[in-house]
């Protein structure tokens, strides 16, 4: 599938795929590498999934985001499926946006910040609307204090969507 997207971002994202670190994404589920409360993992060869849209974050965090999804996950939000059927998941690879130094109006993708990331199984996560959730920097969780406001904020804003803020982006 062809994408259309923006020079400017599509070169951002292209210098992510080579420049970044990219955290260990072995598929060795040890605990201390599964996130708390949620016991997500950094799934095993997601850097080969399908692009679903680039973001922006404006300040504080001043990013470049990029979400990816396995089969599953193209395939319900192509054809615009909700829920999202057990088995998806979303990663989002954050990075520090920077300007390009070779074309001042481009922003470019600097250090890697976290990467996070959204599964769906309706029985394992029921009291969390059927999403397990992981935040990752330098490919170990977070803290459980940041891990506590991942239900609440996806609940808050984006409850009619399932729990998902994610659009596709043809």
């Amino acid at each position: 599938m062809k994408r259309n997207i923006p020079g400017g971002l599509l070169l951002a994202f292209a210098a992510a795929s080579v420049m970044a670190a990219t955290p260990s994404s072995s598929g060795d589920s040890h605990a201390a590498d599964a996130s708390p409360i949620y016991g997500v993992t950094i799934p095993s060869g997601y850097r080969q999934w399908e692009l679903m849209a680039p973001a922006e974050e404006a300040a504080p965090l001043n990013e470049l985001r990029a979400v990816l999804g396995n089969p599953v996950a193209a395939r319900a939000i192509q054809a615009a499926t909700r829920p999202f059927p057990d088995g998806t998941v979303f990663v989002k690879l954050a990075y520090k946006r920077v300007r390009s130094t070779e074309f001042g109006p481009a922003s470019v993708p600097g250090s890697p910040t976290t990467v996070q990331v959204m599964v769906k199984d309706a029985k394992k996560y029921a009291a969390t609307g059927g999403w397990g959730f992981g935040r990752f920097i330098n490919g170990k969780p977070t803290d459980l204090a940041q891990h506590q406001t991942c239900f609440a904020c996806h609940q808050a804003n984006v409850k009619n969507h399932d729990l998902v803020f994610t659009r596709f982006a043809p």
